[in-house]
């Protein structure tokens, strides 16, 4: 097995917490779970919906994604996180589809949790294979 590469993505979301944007070994990416949050402005209020707000964890992870190189075409298994479960899951679910031809479709976990970072309804993250 190589040495693990961090990576921090100029210009990419800015963590909540202490972690990389993505970690990498063997080809294998594992991209950290992003938020709802504004890459312009980290300070702005949280959409108050579950659709724009899955839209922008997409785009803060299709940046990490492409910072390496990559794109949803690359990823292989994909974990969600919704504090709003029974409501939230149909909706959640039919934005999440548009990301992916129905016949690529990663492998998923969705799990209702208790509370996300910053009061966020949302949070994916992925891993993804180099070519």
């Amino acid at each position: 097995m190589s040495a693990p590469l961090f990576h921090m993505i100029a210009g990419g979301p800015t963590p909540v917490a202490p972690f990389s944007h993505a970690v990498e070994c063997d080809g294998w990416v594992f991209v950290t779970g992003q938020m709802p949050i504004d890459q312009a402005d980290e300070s702005a209020p949280l959409a108050p919906d579950i659709e724009t707000q899955t839209r922008v964890v997409f785009a803060n992870l299709i940046t990490v994604l492409r910072g390496l190189g990559l794109d949803l075409s690359h990823v292989v298994c994909a974990r969600c996180f919704l504090t709003r479960f029974e409501d939230e899951y149909a909706p959640f679910n039919r934005v999440y589809a548009s990301y992916f031809p129905e016949d690529r479709r990663p492998a998923r976990t969705c799990v209702g949790v208790t509370a996300l970072a910053r009061g966020a309804r949302v949070e994916i993250d992925f891993v993804a294979r180099r070519p």
